[in-house]
């Protein structure tokens, strides 16, 4: 069980960093020249299949509660009955609130079968349709079908290393609309 919250408190702190994904191409120019340091970014509107960020971290616990009122003590995020929604802006899209899911699971739940790890990380992605159609013709193995719901497309995954992956092509203006609290 440390390990698994290890794991999940790198990984958390690896999300404030990463955010969501920013496609950019430096402005091109003089841009090579010796001393100087400005680069222009011009973003661009990519629909190319693949992960944007990460839209959350599950993990097992013996006591869910319990680890859900320690982080909101010690650590202050703010919790629900699933657990923490984190929310981030949209780097391609700044007035736009992306959210990221903390949850921790009771032992014993089906939820993250068949791996056998004790978490299971969801990625937000673009183009699900196309990615699934990609990963099948790589051979990963696809454990169910796209399930739609109001707010996002999912399907599940398996890695090489057994873990399963949850991808969501999120609709987070959904989301927005629901309201909740949210840890900043």
């Amino acid at each position: 069980m440390k390990i698994s919250l290890s794991i999940t408190c790198i990984l958390l702190l690896t999300v404030s960093f990463v955010g969501c994904r920013t496609d950019t191409k430096t402005n091109p120019g003089n841009n090579n020249e010796p001393g100087n340091t400005e680069q222009k970014e011009v973003i661009t509107n990519d629909t190319t299949p693949g992960v944007t960020g990460i839209g959350g971290i599950f993990f097992l616990s013996k006591d869910p509660k319990t680890v859900m009122e320690w982080y909101a003590k010690n650590l202050g995020l703010v919790m629900n009955s699933f657990g923490s929604i984190f929310e981030c802006r949209n780097a391609n899209r700044p007035d736009e609130i992306n959210y990221l899911i903390w949850s921790p699971f009771k032992e014993g739940t089906g939820y993250l079968e068949p791996s056998e790890k004790e978490f299971m990380i969801n990625y937000r992605v673009q183009n699900i349709e196309g990615l699934v159609k990609k990963l099948r013709q790589n051979g990963v193995t696809i454990l169910d079908t796209i399930q739609t719901y109001e707010y996002g497309n999912f399907v599940h995954i398996m890695d090489p290393d057994g873990n399963k992956i949850e991808l969501w092509e999120p609709v987070d203006s959904i989301l927005t609309q629901m309201g909740g609290v949210t840890t900043k």
